[in-house]
């Protein structure tokens, strides 16, 4: 094991400092404090957490305030609003639990204070996806915003990128995921196997994409390339050219007509495909899940081009010092010990320390979820729903057919702002 492996679970000379030593003294002394969790009860904290609903879940919320003492106060937005927030009202917030394509918009502003990773105790754990942009060391880097790209910083007051991996984080990775379409298999009526079956004209009328700039126009750049109408230096920093004639085409095919809606949150995607308005589509996970629930046929469907990829994780807002300083880290660290990385795993995420979420996973749970094998027993979700019976094998297969079939991660290009008001006239058209 290494160091930070090691570190004692007991309280740390840090801790000591910032709560208090007088009192936590005191405490140690009549033996009423054996861990974190009654320091932070003695010494209320809480802690402000903003970030997109994918991850803004009540149950860690419930999960942090058992185990550590810690309140978690969480406000969900989507993408774009929470990269707003996180810059234009940085006291509101403590923790930013956002994507990495947004830390291109949100580090650069001081908002976000870089991690000291000697700090945190399961950063040997994280997957090398987040460090050196491979999955293996023979996979190859996708394009776009890759996770390791915006990562690391050089020293604790840097404003500017590294180019490899440093000692101060940007944010500790938690959550990510290989997109794709969903489809209704039973309303298709056919093998879907390219980004490019989204224009067949049997589907005129009952197609959808997801209306957040920077992540539909990189759907929009699947299915184009896919189709043979370009082909992209970087698909995840279009120059102007590739940009007006992305749009330009999106544009006559939304006017032919071959589009039912674009979606913005998880429930109306769900809503479009259990519905049957819609038969193929950009999904998320869980919403594919969630339209299964339901007893209705969808599937999250591998194609020949590969996968969408994204990331999140959480940030230290620049203004945390002491006492909330150290909480956040003890929250940090709880995160990644492996309950919500279980949870998350479970909902068809993928956490960032797979070791530690193993640990809280039955060996059918990951053999499913994580090794793509034949589920032995019915999978249940976090709340104990029926999500697959026994026998189903998850859509794509294991975490490395999925994680290792990347094309592509979502980005913010060089020419954001000119993309944004394109993609605007699109949906406007």
């Amino acid at each position: 094991m290494s160091e930070k492996s090691k570190k004692p679970s007991g309280i740390s000379r840090r801790s000591l400092l910032k709560t208090g030593a007088a009192a936590a003294g005191a405490a140690i002394g009549s033996g009423a404090i054996t861990g974190f969790p009654t320091i932070w009860a003695q010494n209320p904290i809480t802690l402000r957490q903003i970030g997109t609903g994918v991850s803004n879940i009540n149950a860690i919320a419930q999960k942090c305030k058992e185990d550590l003492g810690i309140t978690l106060e969480m406000t969900a937005l989507d993408s774009d609003s929470a990269a707003q927030r996180a810059v234009t009202q940085p006291n509101s917030y403590d923790i930013a639990d956002i994507e990495y394509w947004i830390l291109k918009k949100v580090f650069p502003a001081g908002v976000i204070q870089p991690m000291d990773t000697n700090k945190l105790t399961y950063y040997d754990q994280i997957v090398p996806l987040f460090k050196t942009g491979k999955l293996t060391p023979d996979s190859e880097i996708a394009q776009g915003t890759a996770p390791h790209t915006v990562g690391f910083v050089e020293g604790p007051d840097s404003k500017t990128f590294a180019s490899g991996e440093t000692e101060w984080f940007t944010m500790v990775p938690t959550i990510y995921n290989a997109d794709t379409l969903g489809i209704r298999p039973d309303l298709v009526g056919r093998d879907i196997t390219t980004w490019a079956d989204i224009l067949d004209p049997a589907f005129k009328g009952k197609t959808s994409i997801l209306n957040i700039p920077s992540i539909g126009i990189m759907d929009a750049a699947m299915i184009m390339e896919a189709a043979g109408e370009i082909t992209y230096a970087d698909k995840g920093n279009m120059t102007k050219e590739e940009i007006d004639k992305t749009i330009d085409f999106m544009i006559k095919v939304k006017q032919d007509g071959q589009f039912r809606a674009f979606w913005k949150s998880f429930d109306e995607s769900v809503n479009l495909m259990a519905s049957g308005e819609v038969v193929i589509q950009s999904m998320w996970s869980p919403a594919v899940a969630a339209v299964r629930s339901k007893g209705i046929p969808c599937v999250y469907q591998p194609l020949k081009e590969g996968y969408r990829s994204w990331g999140g994780g959480l940030g230290l807002a620049a203004h945390l010092s002491g006492a909330e300083l150290d909480a956040a880290y003890e929250y940090i660290n709880w995160y990644t010990s492996g309950w919500v990385g279980g949870y998350l795993n479970r909902q068809g995420y993928y956490s960032a320390c797979m070791e530690t979420a193993k640990k809280f996973m039955s060996d059918d749970e990951w053999g499913y979820w994580i090794e793509g094998k034949p589920a032995q027993k019915d999978i249940l979700s976090p709340e104990g729903k029926i999500m697959e019976k026994a026998g189903a094998v998850r859509d794509g297969g294991s975490f490395e057919e999925r994680m290792g079939s990347v094309a592509c991660w979502n980005s913010v290009m060089d020419e954001d702002r000119y993309m944004v008001r394109r993609w605007n006239e699109f949906i406007a058209s």
